[in-house]
Order: C-alpha cells, then structure tokens, then sequence
C-alpha cells in the first residue's frame, strides 16, 4: 500500500490600479493600447496572485516577502519571473504545483481573446496546468469603476 501524497492549497489575492503612462502586462501578456498597472513591478495582477497562491500553500510567505517594494532590483521587473522566484522557493521545500486557477475581475482588457495564449504562456510557466477566467464586477468597488484590475488565485501543491 503506497501513501498518498502530501496536498495543500492556496490562495493569492492582488489588485493594481490603471496608469496610463504604462504598458499593460497581464497573465504574462503583454497588450498593446491599454493602459499599464502601476506597481513597483511591472504590476501583472494574475501573475501577483500566482505567486501569492503558490506561496500560502506551502506556507512560505508572500509576495512581499518574496520581492518586496523596497528592492531597487525588482523596480519594474517582469513579475512572470517572480512566478519563477516562488516556484524555485516551492522545489526547495519539496513542493511541486499540480494546478493553478485564476479569475481576473475588471472591466478591461477584453480577455476572452487571448485566454488560451494566456493560459498555454502560464501553464509552461508554471509547469502544470493554469486556468484563467474573467469576470467584471458590475459596476462595483475599483474594478467596476474601470480603476484598476484585481485577480484572485488558488494553487494546489503536492509533496
């Protein structure tokens, strides 16, 4: 009799508000004429919350703790590499993701074009399958006022 595997999940929370004066990155896309997210990074909300999700779910932290705002390195830093920095932190442990789903709620980008570039550019990333869906908050809070987009993620990890 074999013993079953060791599993826990996650969850990643992240929201940026728009600057204009930036390029939009998000799910590891980049999209152009739409306005940027402003952040110490390069602000790709789905990717934050990827990293926060995988974090929680091996009890390592945060994104804040992984690459804090006070580290002139990762001033406007691609955040698909911070998904690596956490991943690296993950097999240290003995961790490995065997999925991740993340819902992206804002009014824009239209994502539904690009989900399965999105999700195809994740997945190798993260090296299981991401699941990426969107949604709008009917005219509610930041994201419903078009502010600024929020992502929430959850990631299950084996041992």
């Amino acid at each position: 009799m074999s013993a079953l595997p060791e599993i826990r999940v996650g969850t990643g929370v992240d929201v940026h508000a728009f600057d204009a004066d930036a390029k939009l990155t998000l799910a590891g896309l980049s999209w152009p004429g739409e306005p940027g997210l402003s952040g110490h990074s390069d602000g790709d909300v789905v990717c934050h919350a990827i990293v926060d999700a995988l974090l929680s779910a091996a009890g390592l932290g945060d994104i804040g703790g992984l690459v804090g705002v006070d580290r002139a390195e990762t001033a406007g830093a691609a955040s698909t590499g911070f998904v690596r920095l956490a991943l690296d932190k993950l097999e240290a442990e003995g961790w490995r993701p065997s999925n991740v789903s993340v819902q992206m709620i804002g009014n824009r980008p239209k994502f539904s074009p690009r989900r399965h570039e999105a999700e195809r550019v994740l997945s190798e990333l993260v090296g299981a399958p991401v699941s990426v869906g969107a949604t709008t908050s009917d005219g509610l809070g930041l994201t419903g006022r078009g502010e600024g987009i929020a992502a929430i993620a959850t990631a299950l990890i084996t041992r």
